[in-house]
C-alpha cells in the first residue's frame, strides 16, 4: 500500500463538484483507493460534501485567491505554493505526488523531487492559452514559467488526450521521454449490466430524447446541437432535448428555446451530483458531444465514456482524436463541426432506426468497459511510478 498525496491547486476545479474536472478527481481517488492505497487530498476547494464513500478520504484545505481584480487573484494563487509546501511537509510522508496540474501550482511537484517521490503531473488542457483565451490572464510570462517549472519537475507527465500529448512535446521538448497519454475512464459499477444492457431507450415509451451531459461552455458547440434540434423539431414535434448540466450557456438556451417556442420540448436539468447521471442519460435515446472545429482539439471527454457506458449511440463531430474515440457507423456517428445541418441528419438516422441505435449504443458499452474503465486508468497511472525516482535537489524553492 502507498501513500499518495493528491493535490488540486485549481480552484475553478471543486474536488468535491459536479463538473467533469470534478468527477475526475473523484473517479481517480475512487480507483486508487480500490488498489488499496490511503490517499489524502490537497485542495483549494472542497464544492460540497463528498459522496459517502469518499467521506473517509482525509482533505487539507489550501489557500483559495480572492474574489475580484485579476492581477491580484494570479498573484495570491502563486503565493499559495508556500502553504501547499508546508502542508506537505506536514502531514507526511508520502511514497507519491500526484498533482492535477493547475496554472499557478508548482510546490507539490517540486516537493516530490526534493524529498525523492515520483511525482506524477496529470495534465487535462493547456492552461494559460485556455484562461488566456476563454477568461483573463494577467501575467501571461509567470504563468508559462510555472508551466515549464513544473512540467521540469515531474517524474512523469501525464496528458489525458493526444491534443494534450501535442502540447506538452511542443511545450518541453526535454520531457518527451517522460510524456505518456492516459484517456480518461468510467466507472462501471455505474452502469449496471441489468439496467443498461439491452437498454429499451426512452423512445420506446414516450418521445424520442435527444440528450446532452456536461458544463454549458461555449466550446461545447450547444448552439449547433440547439439549430439542429429547431430544425428535427419543425418536422417531428413530439421529439425532445434533455440538456444535463449547468453553465455560462444555460441562459442562451433557454433564450433560444423560448424564441423558437420550444419550452416545452427542451428541458435543463442545472447541475446534478454524478451519482445521479446515471438516470437522465437512461432517458435518452441518442446522446451528443457537439464539439465545434477548434484547430487545437486538446479534450479527453468525460460525457463520451460516460454515454459509451450508458449504451448510448454517440453522435459527435469529427474533429481532434474524436474518430478514435467513437468509430463511425460501429459505436456513433461522426459529423463535420459547426454544421447543424450534418448533425441534424446524423440524428434523423438514429431517430428512424432503432436497431441502428441499440447496435451503437451496446458496441459502446463494450468498448468502453473492455478498454476505459477507471481501474485500468489508475493502474497504469501508478506503473509510472516505477521510473527512476528523482534525486533529491537542492534547488528546491517556493
Amino acid at each position: 500500500m502507498a501513500r499518495i498525496a493528491y493535490v488540486c491547486a485549481d480552484a475553478g476545479v471543486p474536488v468535491f463538484g459536479t463538473k467533469g474536472a470534478s468527477v475526475h478527481v473523484q473517479e481517480i481517488v475512487r480507483a486508487f483507493g480500490r488498489m488499496g492505497h490511503d490517499i489524502t487530498l490537497f485542495a483549494a476547494r472542497r464544492g460540497g460534501e463528498p459522496a459517502d464513500d469518499l467521506r473517509e478520504v482525509p482533505v487539507h484545505s489550501l489557500p483559495a485567491p480572492p474574489k475580484g481584480d485579476p492581477a491580484m487573484r494570479e498573484r495570491a494563487a502563486l503565493a499559495a505554493n508556500r502553504s501547499l509546501r508546508r502542508a506537505l511537509a506536514r502531514h507526511g510522508s508520502f511514497d507519491v505526488v500526484y498533482e492535477r496540474y493547475s496554472l499557478w501550482s508548482h510546490a507539490g511537484i517540486e516537493f516530490a523531487r526534493r524529498e525523492g517521490l515520483p511525482g506524477l503531473l496529470e495534465v487535462n488542457a493547456p492552461l494559460a492559452l485556455e484562461q488566456a483565451r476563454h477568461r483573463t490572464l494577467v501575467h501571461r510570462a509567470a504563468a508559462d514559467r510555472v508551466a515549464q517549472r513544473v512540467f521540469a519537475a515531474a517524474t512523469a507527465l501525464i496528458a489525458v488526450s493526444p491534443g494534450v500529448t501535442t502540447y506538452l512535446r511542443n511545450a518541453c521538448p526535454a520531457a518527451v521521454d517522460r510524456i505518456h497519454t492516459i484517456p480518461n475512464g468510467v466507472d462501471p459499477a455505474r452502469f449496471p449490466a441489468e439496467r443498461f444492457e439491452r437498454r429499451p431507450g426512452a423512445g420506446s415509451n414516450g418521445p424520442f430524447t435527444i440528450g446532452f451531459l456536461g458544463t454549458l461552455k461555449p466550446w461545447h458547440g450547444l448552439d449547433v446541437l440547439m439549430d439542429a434540434f429547431v430544425r428535427l423539431h419543425a418536422e417531428t414535434p413530439d421529439i425532445r432535448l434533455l440538456v444535463v448540466g449547468d453553465g455560462p450557456q444555460r441562459e442562451s438556451i433557454e433564450s433560444a428555446a423560448i424564441r423558437h417556442g420550444l419550452t416545452s420540448a427542451v428541458h435543463l436539468t442545472g447541475a446534478v451530483a454524478p451519482s445521479q447521471v446515471p438516470d437522465w442519460l437512461y432517458r435518452m435515446d441518442v446522446a451528443v458531444a457537439p464539439y465545434p472545429g477548434l484547430a487545437d482539439f486538446y479534450f479527453s471527454p468525460l460525457k463520451i465514456h460516460e454515454y459509451m457506458a450508458a449504451a448510448l449511440p454517440v453522435v459527435t463531430s469529427r474533429v481532434g482524436d474524436l474518430d478514435r474515440v467513437v468509430e463511425h457507423g460501429v459505436t456513433g456517428l461522426l459529423y463535420d463541426p459547426d454544421d447543424p445541418f450534418a448533425l441534424a441528419a446524423a440524428l434523423r438516422q438514429l431517430q428512424h432506426d432503432p436497431r441502428l441505435r441499440q447496435r451503437l449504443g451496446a458496441a459502446g458499452r463494450r468498448n468502453v468497459l473492455r478498454q476505459h474503465a477507471w481501474d485500468a486508468v489508475a493502474a497504469g497511472i501508478l506503473r509510472l511510478t516505477n521510473q527512476e525516482p528523482q534525486r533529491k535537489s537542492a534547488a528546491y524553492t517556493a
